[in-house]
């Protein structure tokens, strides 16, 4: 409703504006008729007249009330809507952000499966730095094979190989890696550098005449160590100071040449509890890389050996050029990208490095890559494997 648009002045001057009404009556009469009609008049006139004024103060006030009125429902709706607003958006956001946690959620665990799966577990070159590597060779808990385990030593202080060898023995951890306890040697070991042998004394009581098995270990574990990590030629025992070692099987022994095999074939070993294979060189030795690939293709139960290529790195046929192997890989072959192709393909980087081969390529990949291997190029064989942290 439209407020009146009469102003009081206009209301006057329309009033004005109006006929006169002539009245011909004897002033008396109509002062009589007046009187006669006074009672009533007062009865009427009140009323009438506050119902006028009721009147003229809706009309006025009426249209302030419903804008008024429309002005505190448009608020209190628009309030409402902008609350409501409010929460929705509020909503979004915490569904949004709800969403972001749980993709960044999948994102670390996708992340930290992958690295699992992709893991290398060899040494190279560009892993080493300054540091020296170290190899330990140590027995399966049946005692039927060595393992080789290798470490990198960074604080190496300009220690001789064998110093940092006997400090960080005592820090391997064999049970935890599901091999026997060997280490530390129950003998003390120096070098006599002029005539590159290293002296190996044993206390009276020493346990590596007790068994075949054990004293077997004893023997191959030290000339593999020293071969292994040095370019020393000879062991000198003694035992409490005085030459020779008692030996049963191998009766007393005071000198021992060591052979720095080559030419084997490396196998997967699993250890108890571990899902990620050791790659273990075979005992055997082969007259070509050829005869030694054909090995790898086999598994050898009776040592607890696996097969390191088949099925995941199946290889047709090789060849080599300039200290590199040439692989061809057989055809319409689907290569994964996962943990046991990478065991297989560092299998087949340490063997060839077994034959004096420094680099592999693979001529017909059916993948770019390996994880960090990218096979469309060649790739340098490692220095040592099996890498596990003792420091």
């Amino acid at each position: 409703m439209k407020k009146s648009e009469w102003s009081d002045k206009q209301l006057e001057e329309l009033l004005r504006q109006m006929p006169k009404i002539q009245d011909d009556r004897n002033p008396r009469d109509i002062y009589q008729n007046l009187s006669i009609r006074k009672a009533k008049t007062k009865q009427w006139l009140v009323p009438g007249l506050a119902t006028v004024a009721a009147l003229l103060i809706f009309f006025i006030l009426v249209p302030k009330l419903m804008v008024g009125t429309l002005y505190s429902g448009d608020k209190v709706s628009q309030e409402k809507s902008s609350e409501k607003q409010d929460m929705q958006t509020a909503d979004e956001k915490s569904s949004i952000s709800l969403q972001e946690d749980n993709a960044s959620s999948k994102a670390r665990t996708f992340s930290s499966a992958e690295k699992i799966k992709i893991m290398k577990t060899a040494i190279y070159d560009e892993e080493v730095g300054k540091g020296k590597v170290l190899t330990y060779w140590i027995p399966d808990p049946q005692a039927q094979i060595l393992i080789p385990v290798s470490t990198i030593v960074n604080d190496t202080k300009d220690k001789t190989w064998l110093t940092l060898f006997n400090e960080n023995m005592e820090n391997l951890k064999e049970q935890e890696w599901g091999l026997s306890e060997f280490y530390p040697l129950n003998a003390t070991l120096n070098l006599d550098d002029k005539n590159k042998t290293v002296l190996v004394d044993v206390p009276e009581n020493h346990q590596y005449g007790q068994g075949s098995a054990t004293e077997t270990n004893f023997m191959n574990v030290l000339q593999k160590d020293i071969s292994t990590n040095s370019n020393f030629k000879k062991i000198k025992f003694s035992t409490n100071g005085n030459p020779g070692i008692e030996l049963g099987n191998f009766g007393r022994q005071e000198e021992l040449n060591i052979h720095d095999e080559k030419n084997h074939a490396f196998f997967f070993y699993y250890s108890e509890g571990n899902e990620i294979p050791y790659l273990v060189p075979s005992i055997d030795t082969f007259k070509d890389i050829q005869t030694a690939l054909d090995a790898m293709k086999k598994d050898h139960p009776l040592l607890g050996l696996k097969s390191s290529l088949i099925p995941s790195l199946p290889i047709s046929e090789v060849s080599i050029k300039e200290k590199t192997l040439i692989v061809t890989i057989k055809e319409n072959t689907i290569i994964e990208e996962d943990q046991t192709t990478i065991n297989a393909y560092e299998s087949l980087l340490l063997t060839a490095k077994e034959f004096g081969l420094e680099k592999v390529v693979i001529t017909n990949p059916p993948i770019n890559n390996i994880g960090p291997f990218d096979l469309s190029r060649e790739n340098k064989v490692p220095r040592a494997p099996n890498l596990r942290t003792i420091q």
